[in-house]
This record gives structure tokens, C-alpha cells and sequence, in this order.
């Protein structure tokens, strides 16, 4: 196999519903003995695998004839998760047995990765089962997460695992062979095999369809996955999974190559999927933020957003573009009171003595 992620010590792969599931809601079973005897031959060479795996809301409704692939409610779509965890478990640990791997299973909410101690939590819990040599079976906790607290797809939740594991690469397998310049049915559409920089020109060919059949969104959210993967240092592959033996196979994809592994908290930041809040700041703020200053109330033209301090806050350069997050150093009120402001204007503000930064430069990640 020709994916660099694939020659890392630990490797996430993410596999959607409908490469695991046909559209009848059966188990594609021939296809997952595939994969399984793919993880093992990785196993043997040393490589420690997690898998992100949906298909638990398709196998359940299957089992419990509801309508709109279980879909159609709220209610309807955590029944169907309940239900079908037990058979999307139930498969992973016999086609894993077959091969003499052991399966785990470990359920997730996006608050579950927020939240800086549970974080830390289903790190130490990610680092045993893989150093045992145990398959972790990763899943989004659907039959309890809410709108607001959900990942939304798994291949950003796929990222926030690597960081987790501390794993060096990721491997989205997915309808298309990866990411192409437009959508790929069009006439002269170019598939872009490596990527070096994630930059508004990438994000614009997600934005034109480039998902072939997946629309718009799914492109968008696997690069958003990359961005993550590569903030923690982790190179992430796009790949068919249409074909047999996709691990082991050297086909056609695109890499999202990692610059330089982040510390381990500025991953976590990077990865960040919600922020309590908003600072907007100048032009000559940004360029300090660039240069590795921290932030500074005198260079903050507005904030928004209700939080505390320690709370997570997106940046945003005089263009509106997010270019960095950190951990706010105040509260919101007051944090709104100094925008703007010189340090001794700042102690008249507030009342007493200011910290050296709204935003320490240790606290924060550029993005």
C-alpha cells in the first residue's frame, strides 16, 4: 500500500455507513472480512490500528423496520443506534476473531472530546487498548448526542481520535478515490493526489461539489478532518473503499501531508470543533500573532460571545477569517470592556491590575 499513513506506528481508519452497509441495511460481510484481514497483516507488521466505524443507525433500523433509514426523528435515529451498536459491535469482534484480533468498543460525544479532562480520559483509555494490541471499534455515542453536541459525520471525529492516540496517520475511506479541482463527473475535473497546504484554493474545490455523489458536504467535512489531522501532525489519505482489500491495495488517492507535529494541548486546541467565543482583531495584531506575540487588549477591535476564562475563543483577523484559538485569559465582560485599550486604561476598566494578555501565546494555536 502507497499511503504514507500507512506506514505509521498508529493508524486511524474511518469507514462511512455505506461502504459497511448495503442499502437494503445488511452487512456488506464479504467486503468487512476484507478489511479485518487487512488489519491483521498491518498487526503483524507492527502497526497499531483504531477504527472509526459507522453504520449502527443503518443496521438498527433495519432490525426495527423504521422508516427513512431510521432517520426521520430525532428519537427515531438514537432507537436505531441503540439498537444497532449491539450488531455493528457484534461483527467487528467476529470478523477482528477470525483473524485472532480482539475487538473494543468505545462510544464518543463531541463533548467527550471538548472537554479538555475527558479528553485526557479516552486518551489513557485509546493508548492501553492499542499498546495490548486490541482493535479499539470507534463510534459517535449517536443513541445519546443531540444536534448540538453531535461531530455531525466521523470524519472529523476520525481526526479528534488520531490526536487522541497520538496517531501519525488517518485514512478516510470513502465513495471517491479523494479530492479533485471540481466535481469529477464534469469533463477535465483533476484529481489532486497530494496536498501540502490546506489553503483557500482546497477549500474552494469542496465548495464546488468535488464530493461525486456525497455533496458538497462530505468534501468540506473531510477537509476539515484534515486540517485537524495535520494540526496534530498526522498525515490523512483519502481513499475509495469501493474495492476489495483497500488497505493492502496501492490505488489512487489524495494525501493531506503534515507540516510538523503541534504540542499536545495546541493539538487539541487546533481540533477544537466548537468555541465559546470571538475576539476580532487589527491588522498589526494578526501580524504579532504571526510573529509568536501573544495577544494584547490594545489590538482587539471586538469580542463576542458568552464565556470564562480558560474557555475556548476563535480569532479573527481583520478579513473575518479564524486565524488562530486559544484560551481566553478573561471572562467575557470583561474582556469587553478593554478592547482596545493600554495596559494602565485596562486597570482603570476593570478594577484592578490586568494579566499580561487577553490571549497568551502559550494558549494559543495559529491556524
Amino acid at each position: 500500500m502507497l499511503f504514507a499513513p500507512a506506514s505509521c506506528p498508529r493508524l486511524i481508519v474511518k469507514i462511512g455507513s455505506s461502504l459497511l452497509v448495503d442499502p437494503d441495511g445488511a452487512v456488506r460481510r464479504d467486503w468487512l472480512v476484507g478489511i479485518a484481514a487487512d488489519i491483521a497483516e498491518r498487526a503483524r507488521v507492527g502497526q497499531q490500528v483504531a477504527v472509526v466505524s459507522s453504520g449502527a443507525i443503518a443496521l438498527g433500523a433495519r432490525r426495527l423496520g423504521l422508516a427513512k433509514g431510521g432517520r426521520g426523528t430525532l428519537e427515531d435515529a438514537q432507537a436505531a443506534a441503540a439498537t444497532g451498536q449491539i450488531a455493528l459491535s457484534q461483527v467487528w469482534a467476529e470478523v477482528l476473531g477470525a483473524e485472532g484480533l480482539t475487538a473494543a468498543q468505545m462510544l464518543v460525544t463531541l463533548d467527550d472530546l471538548e472537554h479538555r479532562r475527558r479528553y485526557l480520559n479516552a486518551a489513557a483509555t485509546l493508548d492501553r487498548l492499542l499498546s495490548l494490541g486490541v482493535v479499539p471499534i470507534i463510534n459517535e455515542n449517536d443513541s445519546v448526542a443531540t444536534e448540538e453536541i453531535r461531530f455531525g459525520d466521523n470524519d472529523r471525529l476520525a481526526a479528534r481520535v488520531a490526536q487522541a492516540a497520538a496517531a501519525g496517520g488517518v485514512i478516510l475511506l470513502s465513495d471517491i478515490d479523494g479530492l479533485y479541482d471540481r466535481n469529477p463527473a464534469q469533463d477535465g475535473a483533476v484529481h489532486i493526489a497530494r496536498v501540502e497546504r490546506i489553503d483557500a484554493s482546497i477549500e474552494a474545490m469542496a465548495d464546488t461539489g468535488s464530493a461525486s455523489g456525497m455533496g458538497s458536504g462530505g468534501m468540506v467535512s473531510k477537509i476539515a478532518a484534515a486540517r485537524i489531522a495535520n494540526a496534530a501532525g498526522a498525515h490523512l489519505a483519502i481513499a475509495s473503499g469501493r474495492i476489495d482489500r483497500p488497505l493492502s491495495t496501492a490505488a489512487r488517492h489524495s494525501l493531506f501531508v503534515a507540516d510538523k507535529s503541534a504540542s499536545a494541548r495546541k493539538a487539541w486546541l487546533a481540533g477544537g470543533l466548537t468555541a465559546k467565543g470571538r475576539i476580532e482583531i487589527d491588522a498589526g495584531a494578526a501580524k504579532a500573532l504571526q510573529g509568536g506575540a501573544s495577544l494584547l487588549a490594545a489590538g482587539v477591535t471586538a469580542v463576542s460571545g458568552s464565556f470564562a476564562r480558560g474557555d475556548i475563543l476563535d480569532i479573527a483577523g481583520p478579513d473575518g477569517r479564524v486565524i488562530a484559538r486559544g484560551l481566553s485569559e478573561y471572562p467575557g465582560a470583561d474582556a469587553a470592556s478593554i478592547v482596545g485599550l493600554g495596559r494602565d486604561a485596562q486597570e482603570a476598566a476593570l478594577g484592578y491590575a490586568p494579566r499580561s494578555a487577553m490571549v497568551h501565546r502559550d494558549h494559543m494555536v495559529l491556524l
